[in-house]
């Protein structure tokens, strides 16, 4: 469903408090995700509109209109045309939102369903999942999703996470969403995720990538309340795995 919304000025909650200040500026609805989409980098607006399934072109509008006047969002005459993309200081967000995700992934247990994705969400979700986690030597691998390459390296810094539009790494899972997150947020073995995907490279590389040992993420319904744990799971069956490693 759609989302409409008529003009109105932006409201305040009136408090003295850094949080409540931050709420002001990006805490109506769909701001955030606005955010989520041009983390990983400016896009037109059409683009921007395309990985948001269900807002409103004036709403959308609206809402980026407010962030640029308060200095979140900025605007940029790229070969493409205009490009949104986020300040230096709008891309400070990104540690907490990433906090927020980390706190939200117990509600991926129940899988996707209807639900929409993009799989440039990735690129906010596997850092925030992988926080803390390190490697020497560096490991690279790629998640080849709905045609999007997410590539993820690690190394003594921690994870990070990028779009493969210029650089593809040599392992690469093919995968579905519930796959790659279910491995990412430990509810998934190395050997259960390429029984459930295509790989190809060196399955060593993924394997280093997300040893046993490692700290498992909080990807279950444990800490959930009945309402939201109670949602049945959406994973379907999945077909062999074709390996080559």
């Amino acid at each position: 469903m759609v989302e409409s919304v008529n003009p109105s000025s932006r409201r305040s909650y009136g408090q003295f408090c850094g949080l409540a200040r931050a709420l002001d500026i990006v805490g109506d609805r769909w701001n955030l995700l606005i955010v989520r989409e041009l983390l990983p980098g400016p896009l037109r607006y059409s683009d921007l509109k395309a990985s948001l399934p269900g807002v409103a072109s004036n709403l959308l509008a609206q809402r980026l209109r407010a962030m640029e006047e308060a200095g979140v969002v900025e605007r940029a005459l790229g070969d493409a045309g205009v490009l949104y993309g986020l300040t230096r200081w709008g891309a400070e967000l990104k540690e907490p939102m990433e906090a927020l995700g980390r706190w939200g992934i117990p509600l991926l247990a129940t899988g996707r369903g209807d639900d929409a994705f993009r799989p440039r969400w990735l690129t906010l979700a596997l850092p925030a999942i992988l926080r803390g986690r390190t490697a020497s030597p560096p490991v690279e691998v790629g998640f080849e999703v709905e045609s999007l390459c997410i590539v993820l390296r690690i190394d003594e810094d921690g994870p990070s996470v990028g779009i493969g539009d210029d650089h593809q790494p040599e392992d690469i899972l093919v995968a579905d969403a519930d796959t790659v997150v279910g491995l990412v947020g430990g509810a998934l073995t190395v050997d259960q995720a390429l029984d459930a995907a295509d790989y190809r490279g060196d399955t060593d590389t993924l394997r280093r990538a997300f040893v046993a040992d490692r700290p498992q993420a909080p990807l279950s319904t444990t800490s959930l309340p009945a309402t939201a744990s109670d949602r049945p799971s959406a994973r379907g069956r999945h077909g062999a795995a074709r390996r080559r490693g």
